[in-house]
């Protein structure tokens, strides 16, 4: 036996989000108090704002299951939906018949209840509603209701134009504008994040980005916490040279548990001419700290492949000039880039330039110095193949010879001069 209770005061954590008149959509698991919200919602705007309020009851979840309205709706008025599946017709008949100024909708959860939303918000009406979905890039792909965020769909760039982007021909995009101004992720009770501008957030995601939403909470004294997205800076690395990353490509473990408990670095990665669907797919399935960026001056480090690595563009040209490293792909497959991104993540989290991996390539700079000063070589410490091919373009770039000695784990870079 369900029992719904009209709980006052829950949606003052977003009821400057409401009295926008912007359309808001509510998302999240069951339980956290999604129709309870939407119960609060009809009574602050229909008592407290004055607006002619119409609640599309389906299940009866938000103003009960009699025919006189429960009063914690206040005085908006409800249409009562006699099967799930007429929802869509309803809400056309709240719109046509009724002159509302919000509908308020519980689970959006058919193809033909988004393009009834949709049709509702073109005509002015302001929109406050649920759907199946934790968080907006759950909604984003799900193609029954991705039309709520503005739907998405292939674009085929022209060669100048991909060129400029700095990525494949074929990119997703946003379709049309989306029925949802605002997006709120209700994380639980007293906890959720909102996405004040969600058009600017769905084109962020679709180019790679990741979405920084405004999270908001509420203390044990009623205080309301405000925490403003966070924009992640850029760590400009210092590493020169190509690594090639094959069926054998690995990453060296951390040395010691400093490097263990260190706080997770996030690598940003300027995809080029791979497919970024699938690079998103696998950061999602790896849970990596990893950021697509679409500049090469923000990135750590560029990932391409064999094909557009032979062409020698503009864009690796670029990144070899800002020193950063350059990563190919032997294949543009999703194991091959999950195997990658769970590599260079390890990388990153011993410490990114702080790490194993950022003393290498300091030792090696130091050796290429101390070489210039007139030692005639300096042998570096063991290292992993990678690590070691690095090396060896470090002390080109400086116009002195390098060798490899030792065998197995002793394995070691020699740098002297010419």
């Amino acid at each position: 036996l369900r029992i719904g209770r009209a709980v006052y005061g829950t949606i003052r954590i977003i009821e400057d989000l409401i009295l926008t008149g912007k359309s808001v959509l509510l998302l999240g698991k069951p339980g956290v108090g999604k129709t309870t919200m939407l119960r609060e919602v009809a009574r602050v705007l229909a008592d407290g704002a004055r607006k002619r309020v119409i609640v599309v009851d389906t299940s009866n979840e938000i103003g009960g299951d009699g025919d006189i309205p429960h009063r914690g709706i206040g005085s908006a008025r409800r249409m009562q939906v006699q099967t799930p599946t007429l929802q869509h017709s309803v809400m056309i008949e709240a719109v046509e018949n009724h002159m509302p100024e919000v509908i308020i909708i519980d689970e959006i959860g058919t193809e033909m209840d988004a393009n009834a939303s949709r049709t509702i918000a073109e005509r002015g009406v302001q929109l406050v509603a649920t759907a199946h979905g934790n968080t907006l890039e759950n909604l984003i792909a799900n193609p029954t209701l991705a039309d709520l965020v503005g739907g998405v769909h292939a674009v085929t760039l022209g060669d100048d134009e991909a060129r400029r982007r700095r990525t494949q021909k074929t990119v997703l995009e946003r379709r049309a504008p989306p029925t949802f101004d605002i997006l709120v992720e209700i994380q639980g009770w007293n906890r959720l994040a909102v996405h004040p501008d969600v058009a600017e957030v769905v084109d962020q995601i679709l180019r790679g980005f990741s979405a920084n939403p405004e999270t908001r909470s509420i203390d044990r004294e009623g205080t309301i916490q405000r925490i403003e997205p966070r924009v992640s800076q850029p760590v400009n690395g210092r590493n020169v040279g190509v690594v090639e990353a094959g069926d054998g490509f690995k990453e060296p473990e951390p040395e010691d548990e400093d490097e263990v408990d260190a706080p997770r670095a996030v690598t940003h990665l300027l995809p080029y001419g791979v497919n970024k669907g699938k690079l998103q797919q696998a950061v999602r399935t790896t849970n990596a700290r990893v950021e697509l960026v679409a500049d090469i001056e923000h990135a750590d480090l560029l990932l391409t492949t064999k094909n557009y690595y032979r062409r020698r563009t503009h864009a690796l040209q670029a990144a070899e000039k800002h020193g950063k490293p350059v990563y190919v792909l032997r294949r543009n497959t999703l194991p091959q880039i999950e195997q990658f991104v769970k590599a260079i993540t390890r990388r990153y989290e011993a410490g990114g330039p702080e790490g194993s991996f950022g003393r290498a390539m300091r030792e090696a700079e130091e050796a290429v110095t101390r070489v210039g000063r007139g030692e005639p070589q300096v042998e570096l410490h063991p290292q992993g193949s990678y690590i070691r091919r690095l090396q060896h373009k470090i002390a080109d770039k400086f116009g002195l010879d390098s060798s490899s000695a030792g065998a197995d784990a002793l394995r070691h870079v020699v740098i002297f001069r010419r």
